[in-house]
């Protein structure tokens, strides 16, 4: 099948672009996931004949083998829906923006668990770990950050790992950006989104030649973090939705942070 082209518009001229053909987006995710045709086949049921001449294109696969392919590859849904365009399909995941009125229900029910962890810190997360809403708490951590790096849209690892930033304020700034150095390099692999390898090698580059890996000193990774003089310590849990159908839900998580040790407890309680 000849590439589809794409048409875009820059500064009122009309550029057509040639975007990849539906195959070659395939084997590449197949390739991203190193997965053999061998396993793809019998992990799809999808025979290896067809997927050979499915991506030399070939064969053109059906919208419902697209989508059984996606799911055994773990393709994100906005990278569905480039699939579906390649093969000449309309897309099916919605990409709403934030204050759509079809997601306000969700987004309501999410702003609840920000409230309901206080007086502890909490923060609603896109998939580039941009700040989508955060509650009170998160307010007094940001405290003495330069005022650029609080711009929307915010930043929470550039926050973190930048040195106008917490990171002067982070005891153990060593630790705690090689795990979140971890958490953006994994998601660069899985999504293979720009934007998430440009922010992995920006973290690295905060962090410097990395030290050698030590155990860890406690059963989690802790955020050790000086606040007012005080010097406090929280571990964090993160929650997604696990059944999200729109791409901008699929990458929204909530990000809680929870006291380490009972005298942040006490001094947070406190208030």
């Amino acid at each position: 099948m000849a590439p589809r082209i794409r048409t875009l518009r820059l500064t009122g001229m009309s550029v057509a672009v040639e975007a990849p053909p539906v195959g070659a987006l395939l084997r590449t995710w197949r390739e991203r996931r190193r997965f053999s045709q061998q396993e793809l086949s019998n992990r799809s049921r999808v025979s290896t004949r067809h997927l050979s001449r499915v991506e030399t294109g070939k064969a053109h696969p059906t919208p419902e083998m697209l989508m059984r392919l996606s799911d055994n590859l773990d393709v994100p849904l906005r990278e569905r829906n480039r699939l579906l365009l390649a093969a000449g399909y309309a897309p099916r995941y919605q990409d709403r923006r934030w204050d759509d009125a079809s997601i306000a229900v969700v987004m309501d029910g999410l702003r609840r668990l920000l409230d309901a962890h206080l007086p502890y810190p909490a923060l609603l997360l896109d998939d580039h770990w941009d700040i989508v809403d955060a509650n009170a708490a998160v307010d007094r951590l940001l405290t003495g950050c330069a005022p650029e790096l609080l711009e929307p849209p915010v930043n929470v690892v550039r926050v973190c790992l930048h040195p106008d930033g917490l990171a002067r304020r982070i005891g153990n700034l060593a630790e705690w950006g090689g795990h979140l150095l971890r958490q953006a390099s994994h998601r660069a692999e899985r999504t293979h989104d720009r934007r998430h390898h440009e922010l992995a090698t920006e973290i690295a580059g905060y962090l410097g030649k990395p030290d050698v890996p030590t155990p860890p000193t406690g059963p989690v990774i802790t955020l050790e973090i000086d606040v007012d003089g005080d010097p406090l310590r929280f571990f964090s849990t993160s929650a997604t939705l696990s059944t999200a159908s729109d791409a901008a839900l699929e990458g929204l998580h909530l990000e809680t942070f929870l006291p380490a040790d009972h005298e942040t407890r006490r001094r947070f309680d406190q208030r």
